[in-house]
Order: structure tokens, then sequence, then C-alpha cells
């Protein structure tokens, strides 16, 4: 799926940077703002990551490896899902770059996603994406 397509959401959190990281390392917060997702890392650079649950009906079990993580300012992931349809190859894999700015308490939150075939899978991806980070919102500014 080689795609030089970007997908990419921004939000501002009503929160200083530490809680917003926090809140994105944590797996009870995870669960709630991931659809529900069920996550296994250790947050170690080079180690695995897990994401399962059930999406649409369809019970799955994606993966990745922790690229960077940088407490209070960037984790970057790669991610692949296997209800993409694409076989579990390097080119179908994405990465995730999550990236936190902080200023006088609050938090400016970007997620990317590189690796999208088309504008059209960009955006899809975007509005998946843009509903992650709402939900990342929320749970940080109502704990």
């Amino acid at each position: 799926m080689t795609g030089k397509y970007v997908a990419t959401s921004t939000i501002t959190i009503d929160a200083p940077t530490d809680r917003v990281w926090a809140v994105l390392t944590d797996r009870d917060a995870i669960k709630e703002f991931m659809f529900g997702t069920d996550v296994e890392t250790d947050w170690t650079i080079g180690a695995p990551i897990v994401w399962r649950g059930v999406w649409e009906g369809k019970e799955y079990e994606d993966k990745g490896v922790v690229l960077e993580f940088d407490p209070g300012r960037r984790l970057v992931n790669t991610h692949f899902s296997p209800l993409s349809g694409q076989d579990d190859m390097p080119e179908n894999y994405h990465t995730l770059t999550w990236t936190l700015a902080g200023e006088a308490g609050m938090t400016e939150l970007t997620l990317s996603q590189d690796n999208n075939a088309s504008v059209e899978g960009a955006e899809h991806s975007k509005g998946m994406w843009d509903n992650l980070v709402k939900g990342v919102k929320t749970v940080t500014e109502r704990d």
C-alpha cells in the first residue's frame, strides 16, 4: 500500500502536557478513548504494542512497535490492523505520531498517521482520529 498521504488530527486540551501524557499511556484511559480497546505494551522503545477489541462486531488484534517514547512530548509507534484486509507486510503498516505541545496549562495534541494510499484514505483515517483525539480531550478534562 505504499502511500504518501498523511492524516492529521489536532485538538487543544485544557490540561498540562503531563496530564495528557498520563491519559495517552494509561491502559484504562486508552480503553475509554480508543473505542474499548485493550492495549498491551511496556512502552519501551522497540517493544511490541498490541490492541485488542471488537469493532463493528468483529474481533481484532492490531499490532505495532514503539519507536519513540519521550514522556510529555512525543510518542511514535507503528500500527497494522488485519481489519484493513491487507497482508501483514511492512509496507502495509502506518506510523502513528502523537505530539504534545504545552503552553500556560493548555496542551495541543496532534496525531498523524502516514502511509495512506489516497486522499480519500487519509480523509477516512482523519475522521476516525478526530473522534479519538476528542475522546482524549474528554477523558483528560473530566478527570
